[in-house]
């Protein structure tokens, strides 16, 4: 049998661990989980448009593929990320909604400046 100490312990411990998940899971964000992204060069000689998948945890942005992506989204789905990869790297701003959303970037690669445009959807 259980002394009445270790088992007021045990239920102690575990009401904590079982609000500790419910306070965890109320801060996931809006926009986490896995997103598609779509890249077009609009000025310079960067790639013309690729695809590469990240994934928003509590509005850190992370994943890339070959690259490294970097970033946050605040609340109201603004969006500021970092790319690197490769002899290039760039910067991109824009916004979220509830499945999609995109916006603007700026980089340098092996050629050059380059700059375009970036859409996104959830999945």
């Amino acid at each position: 049998m259980i002394a009445p100490s270790i088992r007021s312990i045990v239920l102690i411990t575990s009401l904590a661990a079982s609000s500790l998940a419910s306070t965890v899971a109320a801060q996931a964000g809006p926009y986490d989980g896995s997103w598609s992204v779509t890249v077009r060069t609009s000025r310079g000689s960067c790639d013309a448009a690729y695809r590469y998948g990240v994934t928003i945890s509590n509005g850190v942005v992370s994943g890339g593929g070959a690259g490294s992506v970097s970033g946050r989204v605040s609340g109201n789905g603004s969006v500021s990320v970092s790319v690197s990869g490769g002899a290039g790297s760039a910067q991109g701003t824009g916004r979220l909604s509830r499945n999609g959303g995109g916006g603007s970037w700026n980089g340098h690669g092996p050629s050059g400046a380059c700059s375009g445009s970036w859409s996104a959807q959830r999945g």
